[in-house]
């Protein structure tokens, strides 16, 4: 009887266990798929761009996105320092961030660094803006991009479109647009403290790890919906810009165009002065063309091309004519002329260096002029090889030359006809040469043969 009665409880506490362990099994079956979801989403792309926004600043960043999305990254970090740039390159990179299927993080650092003029309306485009200690943002005035300065009508049309552009992109990302609006119109700046009190930028952060700390559990708006970053303890990987980009964005340079220009001019003036030398002709070909494909991003006065190369004319002829220094004064007076007017630009980081300008116009002055010199002194030099180069030559007569006769030149013997009779042993001077026939004149015997 009491075996009996103890087997239901004994089969109840038997399906109650059971019941538990289903249960614990599949709490850690959750626990691992939510270990692996938080795990496969703890990526963040990081992508450093510092220079002027140009072309290949737009294509870098476009490839930053894709490569984002591409790893599963769950934020991307663009670390920005710039003076400021074109506007189209910055609307077409503004356009990549609105349409970005993952969070954009610009971070303005290192300290030192800015966000000027374009990287003002790029800072402030992005889902999250931070940046760190030392470094500033603001001066967002549009500047002339085509050469001199605007008129009064053409001003406020750049100046409002622009106002209207950052008042849309800081409403949208719930930022100051009072003080967006002065920094287009007054150019005003200020440092990451006041940014952030001014609620310009989101946050100040010492380095990467401290700002994917600080944004940690933030929500952002994308296009589908809102989005909570995790990014505490996430990965970082980097996106390096590659070599392509980097030489296209030395190129974007406008002292490295100015060189390129100079070289290349050079380069195809000293293969026609020295034909045959190679070299400078092939140098200065690809110099050109590369220059050439710099000045398409450049806002290029060609007034100052035209200077330039003037410039070098006046060194040509100061090599080939004799004008006691005024075409080489001529020249350098041009060459500097031009290169103060090369670009079309108010914009401080779009001017040519003076420490470029100097070496590179003195070095083209000495460069060419030498080369050049050399080339027309080759030219009047006298032959000395082939029939030209037997005129002036002194020989001895082998036999009595009246007219004709034979005479010997280095150890040669050619037939002679001489102006004068000679006798054997006399000396005579070659006057000019048909075929294998010597035309001479009688020397002085104390001329050495």
């Amino acid at each position: 009887m009491n075996g009996s009665r103890r087997r239901p409880a004994m089969f109840f506490t038997a399906g109650r266990s059971l019941r538990l362990l289903a249960q614990a099994t599949a709490s850690l079956g959750l626990l691992v798929a939510l270990s692996a979801e938080a795990g496969a989403s703890s990526t963040v792309a990081l992508a450093t761009y510092e220079g002027v926004i140009n072309p290949v600043a737009a294509e870098y960043v476009h490839d930053a996105i894709a490569f984002a999305q591409a790893q599963s990254a769950s934020a991307l970090i663009l670390r920005l320092d710039t003076p400021g740039g074109l506007d189209t390159s910055m609307r077409v990179i503004i356009k990549d961030f609105t349409g970005s299927p993952i969070p954009i993080i610009v971070y303005v650092a290192p300290s030192g660094g800015r966000a000027a003029s374009a990287g003002v309306f790029i800072t402030m485009a992005a889902h999250i803006a931070a940046m760190a200690p030392g470094t500033n943002i603001g001066a967002a005035h549009p500047v002339a991009m085509g050469g001199g300065e605007m008129d009064k009508t053409m001003k406020e049309k750049v100046e409002n479109d622009s106002v209207a552009y950052i008042k849309s992109i800081a409403e949208q990302r719930g930022r100051n647009v009072s003080w967006a609006e002065e920094a287009v119109r007054k150019s005003v700046s200020v440092t990451e403290k006041e940014a952030v009190k001014l609620k310009i930028v989101d946050l100040i952060a010492d380095d990467v790890p401290t700002l994917l700390k600080a944004v940690d559990g933030r929500s952002v708006n994308l296009g589908r919906g809102a989005v909570v970053l995790r990014t505490k303890d996430a990965a970082v990987v980097e996106f390096p810009m590659g070599w392509r980009l980097e030489m296209l964005k030395a190129l974007s340079d406008p002292n490295i165009a100015y060189l390129l220009m100079t070289i290349g001019t050079i380069g195809l003036l000293a293969e026609l002065y020295n034909p045959g030398a190679i070299l400078p002709g092939i140098v200065g070909a690809i110099s050109l063309i590369l220059a050439f494909y710099s000045f398409q991003s450049l806002p290029v006065n060609y007034a100052g091309v035209l200077l330039i190369l003037l410039g070098i004319v006046f060194f040509i002829l100061e090599a080939t004519v004799t004008s006691f220094g005024l075409l080489a004064i001529g020249g350098v007076i041009s060459m500097i002329l031009g290169s103060l007017m090369l670009m079309k630009a108010e914009a401080p980081f779009l001017q040519i260096s003076w420490a470029v300008i100097l070496p590179v116009v003195g070095m083209a002055a000495l460069f060419t002029i030498f080369i050049v010199g050399m080339g027309v002194r080759a030219m009047r030099r006298q032959p000395l090889t082939g029939r030209e180069g037997m005129i002036g030559l002194i020989g001895v007569a082998k036999t009595a030359l009246d007219p004709k006769g034979q005479l010997t030149i280095h150890g040669e013997l050619w037939e002679a006809i001489s102006e004068q009779p000679l006798k054997p042993g006399d000396q005579a001077e070659v006057t000019r040469v048909e075929g294998l026939k010597l035309y001479v004149k009688p020397v002085s015997p104390k001329k050495e043969a």
